[in-house]
């Protein structure tokens, strides 16, 4: 028994290791692009549940830390595709370095203009390093629970956050992703109230 732990132990330092690199790392380059590393309003809420407001992607956690647990499952499902043989712990690994690349990206100066003069988001600065690396941990749990739930049920409850977030917050990820790519402006006139 003590054996069979220690061995599984071993197989999972490496991808261990790599997480915490690519977390420290990622915390790194997102300050040197110039993201804060908290809120300039000089305190810390583990959660802020007004999307609207300037404390949304400044803090821990909001309402778009749930589009984040959809990456997570979306990134469980694509690995379930492409790599169904690769061990857990690297399939996490690898879902989680590739989060961390999209936060990279979402922070970049492009994307945030896109943001800005595409979608809701018209006051949006960026996220701080504290809630990209919160987005990162929210990813996480999702590929973990949709690894547990398995395909048909995280789908189902893929679709039943996006519902929800459409009624609480007139946005969700499918959502974010079209407005990024082809906004429409009858839908950012709907997220804003118009």
């Amino acid at each position: 028994m003590q054996l069979e732990f220690q061995q599984r132990a071993r197989k999972m330092v490496w991808p261990v290791l790599i997480l915490l690199a690519v977390l420290a790392a990622t915390a790194l380059l997102l300050h040197a692009e110039g993201r804060l590393w908290l809120c300039s309003c000089g305190y810390l809420l583990i959660w802020t549940g007004n999307a609207w407001s300037a404390d949304n992607s400044q803090h821990f956690s909001d309402p778009y830390s749930f589009t984040h647990v959809l990456h997570g499952f979306m990134f469980c499902w694509l690995l379930w595709l492409v790599a169904p043989k690769w061990p857990l712990s690297w399939r996490f690994s690898l879902a989680i370095s590739a989060e961390a690349v999209w936060e990279l990206i979402e922070n970049s100066s492009f994307v945030i203009e896109r943001y800005r003069a595409a979608t809701a988001a018209l006051g949006y600065q960026g996220d701080t390093v504290v809630n990209s690396l919160g987005d990162i941990l929210f990813c996480a749990a999702g590929f973990l629970l949709a690894e547990r739930l398995g395909f048909r049920r995280s789908l189902l409850l893929f679709f039943l956050t996006e519902a929800v977030l459409l009624v609480l917050i007139r946005d969700s990820l499918l959502l974010n992703i079209l407005m990024l790519l082809y906004p429409l402006d009858s839908i950012k006139a709907w997220q804003t109230g118009h």
